[in-house]
């Protein structure tokens, strides 16, 4: 029984991650992408939780899958984050010459 309530948890939680998401602009992905860091790391914290109170190997499995998303989740988000803000440098701080 336990399973089953663990992968209902998990259809419903990628179900609405992916609802949410797909109702971003493209725009307004980014800054809400770096901004999501934090929640990343605490759903990171969570799925390890999880994993480490894991009964069944189905529920081992799934909870190591979720430490798998959720850690390219928020590497990723660091990822972008840095992108974002080597944007925002000017030419002389990225070792560029100005044009003339």
């Amino acid at each position: 029984m336990e399973g089953v309530a663990l992968l209902t948890v998990f259809v419903l939680a990628a179900f609405t991650g992916y609802e949410v998401i797909s109702k971003v602009s493209s725009i307004l992905h980014t800054p809400l992408m770096s901004g999501s860091n934090a929640i990343s790391g605490i759903i990171l914290v969570g799925a390890i939780i999880v994993a480490g109170q894991a009964e069944s190997p189905l529920a081992l499995g799934l909870a190591l899958f979720a430490v798998v998303l959720g850690a390219i989740n928020t590497v990723g988000g660091f990822v972008v984050t840095d992108r974002m803000l080597h944007m925002f440098r000017g030419r002389r701080d990225r070792g560029e010459e100005p044009s003339t």
